[in-house]
């Protein structure tokens, strides 16, 4: 356990020690005084709609040890109520998080993983952390804590973990180069380079770009990277006496590819050598490109010297992060497919082609609006419809500004069940009266959108509904 001093904190950050005792170790920090513990140390993070350092007093009533300001005011009487507790004073807030999370980072010589990429970051994620975890206790990205806060304070968790396992996100250039110089990884991984956050960076040579800038943060790190996408293709092959490079695929030749694939409609099984040994692994979710982040995973576990045994272990017991192809079943074999954190073309284009791998089932597609796309978004929606056309989608259902071409689109191909709604509450409603016994449902648009509501909405009228059930049987009995 490698815990920081409150005095090293000021040295590191520059800041000033109002008052506290300078030999605290500082364990566990927190920038929000809705969930604060008490010992944390508060960092008073400001926004663009929100300031942290207004509430650095509840941080300390609440039982912080200690809170980390910039912009501030107190008086005498305030320094005296909290004279037991410790206050740091920097210039700023969200700087001083970065030095202080690359400080902590700095004590730690342990494999540290980090993965980027326009789709698959989150579930490869998941995959990539279980297989590190059959060797290592390991450190994960929660949820969708990928940005520029989100990371350091998760590396900010780091205590005993042997390994560490980082998701990037970014919206615009330079944003992952500031990711990697705080958590400085020794294996890189890109997933894919597609359309996510064109609108911000024009094209996807410049996504590529953006992307690349996780290799700066080590000088020799090792490259996982995607080998059936067009551009880390290419870039993989003009880069191989550069870098340390292992691909990745299913239709490229690569270092690690999959064979003798079968998918089913809740998981797939696919050979492949791990450590020159030719090993059946089943994944336990259904989807193409779910084999091939397990294939991103085998590579991890084959660089960092871990059994086939347990690399396959890793693999057949993840579980993905919710709202990603997260599916409920309710009553009458009705299968609701909750993938609605995130939508772009790429992943608009998995989801739809795992949707049509159930078979003799009727599909229904409940899609939204693909955001941040910018002067691409009506071609990259129309292209959409053409998706749902051609994956054989029996009912579509669409609602959002952008949406309404995915709708045209679609009918245009020759698509008869098309429907397109103002309101999300109208499209609930309308799916509500058609479903019927064995559907299967896809939910899927950007989170902005909020459909993740729709399946809660649906989700809730089963638990009400069975709840029911219970009490009738309860009655008659």
């Amino acid at each position: 356990m490698k815990n920081l001093t409150v005095k090293q904190i000021v040295e590191v950050t520059k800041g000033q020690l109002i008052q506290g005792n300078q030999d605290f170790l500082c364990k566990n920090f927190s920038k929000d005084t809705r969930t604060i513990q008490k010992g944390d140390i508060y960092i008073a993070i400001k926004g663009q709609t929100f300031d942290g350092n207004l509430f650095w007093k509840e941080a300390l009533e609440k039982g912080a040890e200690a809170v980390i300001v910039s912009n501030f005011s107190y008086t005498k009487e305030e320094l005296e109520q909290f004279k037991h507790r410790t206050i740091i004073k920097v210039e700023d807030t969200l700087e001083a998080l970065y030095q202080i999370a690359r400080l902590k980072r700095s004590l730690y010589s342990i494999p540290v993983i980090a993965i980027t990429g326009s789709v698959g970051k989150t579930s490869t994620k998941d995959i990539v952390a279980n297989v590190v975890s059959q060797k290592y206790t390991t450190l994960k990205t929660i949820g969708n804590n990928n940005n520029n806060i989100g990371l350091p304070f998760t590396i900010l968790t780091l205590q005993n973990e042997e390994a560490m396992v980082l998701e990037m996100g970014m919206n615009h250039l330079g944003e992952i180069r500031l990711l990697t110089s705080i958590a400085k990884p020794d294996i890189c991984i890109i997933t894919n380079i597609g359309t996510s956050h064109i609108g911000n960076l024009g094209s996807r040579e410049n996504i590529l770009k953006a992307k690349l800038e996780i290799l700066e943060g080590s000088d020799n790190p090792t490259v996982i990277v995607n080998n059936d996408n067009d551009l880390l293709h290419d870039w993989q092959q003009k880069n191989r006496n550069k870098f340390t490079i292992m691909t990745y695929g299913i239709y490229e030749s690569s270092d690690r590819k999959a064979e003798n694939i079968c998918l089913q409609e809740n998981y797939s099984q696919f050979t492949c050598k791990i450590q020159e040994k030719d090993v059946q692994v089943t994944v336990p979710v259904g989807g193409e490109h779910f084999i091939l982040n397990s294939l991103c995973a085998i590579s991890v576990g084959e660089i960092l010297n871990i059994e086939p045994e347990k690399i396959q272990k890793g693999i057949e017991e993840f579980q993905l992060t919710k709202k990603r192809m997260d599916i409920t079943e309710l009553e009458n074999g009705i299968k609701i497919i909750n993938d609605t954190y995130n939508a772009s073309l790429e992943s608009m284009q998995a989801s739809l082609k795992y949707l049509s791998q159930w078979k003799d089932k009727r599909k229904i597609a409940i899609l939204g609006d693909m955001l941040e796309l910018g002067e691409y978004s009506q071609k990259l929606h129309e292209q959409v419809g053409k998706e749902v056309y051609q994956n054989h989608v029996d009912i579509l259902m669409c609602c959002g500004d952008k949406a309404k071409y995915i709708a045209q689109e679609a009918k245009k191909m020759g698509m008869e069940a098309v429907d397109y709604f103002e309101h999300k509450e109208e499209m609930i409603r309308k799916l509500k009266d058609i479903i019927i016994a064995g559907d299967v449902v896809l939910f899927k648009a950007s989170n902005g959108m909020k459909f993740y509501t729709l399946v809660e909405e649906l989700i809730a009228n089963k638990e009400k509904r069975v709840s029911k059930k219970r009490r009738v049987r309860l009655c008659q009995k």
